[in-house]
């Protein structure tokens, strides 16, 4: 049964169906195996509404509604703005602008895909006419866009923390170490890379002009205190800290900045209520999907022929490590999430290791996988924005993802880089 469930899922994406397509007739032909005929079909539907039940996934549609009316409205520029204001001038220093700045949107968004859009659209044409190689311009988007799927609200924390019961809280606040450690590498491997190549530097900004760049980013500076400081201090739950932030993007777009009219908003909740039925159409379907695959105990059978079961903890994490950085290289990260987190749910028990670390190097990992060829979804987001041919978007990247693979190995190593702000506010 194995072996034809793949088949049906390869030749279906071969053929250019919609990840959701090859998970739900792989499911159904699943059922339809394990139970021998289309009788019980009642309770894969039960599955797949089991999959998006719970309450925590409420969060996932408010964070990409606030991240899109951010982006459409004043509040993302103004952020970049300040954030060129004062460390525009450095050697490097539109393109660790750019890296801090993905961190900041990844702040308030939590996603990925979002944060190539909002960042690199506004900076990719001032990075290019101050003399860096597109190539570069695009892969540091690219990868940069990664810290957002760490720093908190993480989307695929969040579906990661729903499959594996595991506290989204806590894995917000162990996302904040590795993410800050991304953002000192990328801004020392930019600036090396300035000096290098001889990039010119930009005017340095008066002082006038930089308080004026905070003033005008104050108000946009407090979503990052509501998520992390409300979540940090046992005022809010992530599902909370969600609602708040749609509630203050609507106060600071329409009556702040008056950027954004009502039909605007609409306009923006369409997007997100498309976007968001995506999202819980493959959470259903994976949740169904990985049900006959766990019935079937074809992780069992996997796992066993590697031999994972006499592995440490360390190697264990390595194996994790490895399998998720390559499924994300070809599949959608919430798929790889939904299908591989329950195969390795019973080894990460049995060798006890932490669930938020193994949650962090999970999500670094879907990360990486996003913006790394053949197929990372990155990759494809920066095509059709930036309409450049797929060897130049990927030309540049091989060096951000030797440092984020350094991370990731300094995670298994090193485990306290997550886990030290959560023992701080949990424990």
């Amino acid at each position: 049964m194995t072996l034809k469930i793949s088949t049906i899922m390869i030749v279906l994406l071969l053929f250019g169906f919609p990840m959701m397509i090859p998970l739900i007739l792989g499911a159904a032909y699943g059922f339809y195996g394990l139970f021998g005929g289309f009788d019980r079909m009642d309770f894969m539907v039960q599955q797949m509404l089991a999959g998006i039940r719970p309450a925590s996934l409420i969060a996932v549609p408010m964070f990409i509604l606030a991240a899109d009316i951010m982006t459409r409205g004043q509040s993302a520029d103004r952020l970049i703005d300040m954030v060129m204001k004062f460390i525009g001038h450095i050697k490097g220093g539109l393109a660790v602008s750019a890296a801090t700045a993905c961190t900041l949107f990844g702040a308030v968004s939590g996603s990925t895909q979002a944060t190539v859009v909002a960042v690199g659209s506004p900076l990719r044409p001032r990075m290019l006419k101050a003399g860096y190689n597109d190539s570069f311009v695009l892969a540091l988007i690219i990868n940069a866009s990664d810290i957002a799927f760490l720093i908190p609200p993480s989307i695929g924390m969040i579906i990661y923390g729903v499959v594996s019961k595991t506290s989204i809280a806590e894995l917000f606040i162990a996302g904040i170490g590795p993410g800050l450690l991304l953002l000192v590498l990328f801004s020392a491997y930019c600036i090396v890379y300035a000096i290098v190549k001889g990039v010119p530097t930009e005017p340095k900004a008066p002082w006038g002009e930089r308080v004026a760049a905070v003033r005008a980013a104050i108000w946009p500076l407090f979503f990052p205190v509501i998520i992390v400081g409300g979540i940090y201090g046992g005022i809010v739950s992530p599902t909370e800290a969600a609602a708040i932030c749609v509630a203050y993007a609507l106060f600071l777009e329409l009556v702040i900045f008056r950027s954004l009219s009502v039909a605007d908003i609409y306009k923006i909740s369409k997007s997100t209520g498309l976007i968001t039925a995506v999202v819980f159409i493959l959470v259903a379907a994976g949740t169904a999907f990985s049900w006959v695959i766990s019935f079937a105990q074809i992780p069992q059978q996997i796992l066993g022929a590697i031999g994972i079961d006499e592995m440490g903890p360390k190697m264990v994490l390595a194996v994790i490590s490895i399998a998720f950085f390559v499924g994300c290289m070809f599949v959608d990260p919430i798929v790889v999430i939904l299908v591989l987190v329950p195969i390795f749910a019973p080894v990460v028990d049995a060798v006890g290791l932490d669930k938020v670390l193994v949650g962090t190097i999970i999500t670094l990992q879907v990360a990486i996988g996003s913006a790394t060829p053949p197929f990372g979804c990155d990759i494809f987001t920066a095509i059709a924005i930036f309409k450049r041919p797929y060897m130049d978007v990927i030309r540049g990247i091989p060096p951000f993802t030797l440092i984020l693979l350094g991370v990731s190995a300094a995670l298994i190593f090193f485990p306290q880089i997550a886990l030290f702000l959560p023992s701080l506010a949990f424990d």
